[in-house]
């Protein structure tokens, strides 16, 4: 692949992207005004899903594949579909399923293209917002406004004893028991402690300044494959512990300077185990 077809291919894909978030998040939106239905839940009582997050993913699904059926898919709802071309979406029609059935407005729609396995576009829209966090790999990150285009840039040098850093837990009691202890631990080291319960839209925070940093142990590829790359493209960190990459495990994004001291403290207290 040549530099020029690249760019052609990034901008092809960070379009398709932007479109179909766009809708999507308009058709959730629409959908919040209407009334929740919620459909069932996962791993415990409290992980739900609603039928707007099926019509949200199958929409994804339709519009990225019409216009590029040799493509990949992967979603939080069941989407799976492996493609030719070498690229694959990853998608979360609602992440933060809990704020969006509460009419809390941190919720968004994260859609993010892969070119073999490397993340290049991540688009989150975030309707209640009226906002939209774009970025591509080398490009930089945006967010999208009624005021306009904003550049992203993470807040950095920040010491970790003045920090603002957000979290989240899950959805059984035994982890959820440890990431209070973690907390627990944490909580004397840090400036405060933020949760708005939706993965995505923490990590935007963090590459836009609105939050230092922030960590959790069990997210998915879904809920950080497009806010992810908007942290890196911010100029962040974005990873695990000891040098490993995001996973189920434990992500944390921050400014370079206090990724070092946040990820320091977490791993002294166990951050990526259940126990």
């Amino acid at each position: 692949m040549d530099l020029e077809y690249s760019a052609l291919l990034l901008d092809e894909l960070r379009e398709l992207a932007v479109t179909a978030a766009s809708e999507a998040a308009t058709l959730a939106a629409a959908g919040r005004r209407e009334g929740v239905v919620i459909a069932g839940t996962k791993s415990s009582a409290t992980d739900i899903v609603t039928e707007m997050d099926r019509r949200v993913e199958a929409l994804l699904v339709d519009r990225i594949l019409t216009a590029r059926p040799d493509d990949g898919m992967l979603g939080e709802e069941g989407a799976s579909h492996v493609g030719s071309s070498g690229v694959r979406w990853v998608l979360d029609p609602i992440d933060g399923t809990v704020n969006y059935l509460y009419g809390h407005p941190n919720w968004a729609v994260s859609v993010a293209a892969e070119i073999d396995g490397v993340g290049v576009v991540g688009v989150v829209a975030a309707p209640m917002l009226g906002e939209t966090f774009v970025a591509v790999r080398g490009r930089g990150a945006r967010k999208h406004d009624q005021w306009g285009v904003h550049e992203l840039r993470v807040n950095d040098p920040v010491e970790l004893k003045g920090s603002l850093v957000a979290t989240g837990y899950g959805y059984t009691q035994e982890r959820r028991r440890a990431q209070a202890r973690v907390t627990t631990a944490l909580l004397p080291f840090v400036g405060d402690l933020r949760r708005l319960g939706a993965c995505s839209l923490d990590l935007c925070f963090v590459a836009e300044g609105r939050v230092d940093a922030y960590y959790e142990r069990g997210v998915h590829l879904w809920d950080y494959a497009a806010a992810g790359l908007v942290v890196t493209e911010a100029g962040g960190l974005f990873g695990g512990l000891n040098g490993r990459g995001p996973s189920e495990d434990l992500v944390i994004g921050a400014g370079p300077h206090l990724y070092a001291s946040l990820h320091d403290v977490l791993y002294d207290n166990g951050a990526d185990s259940d126990d």
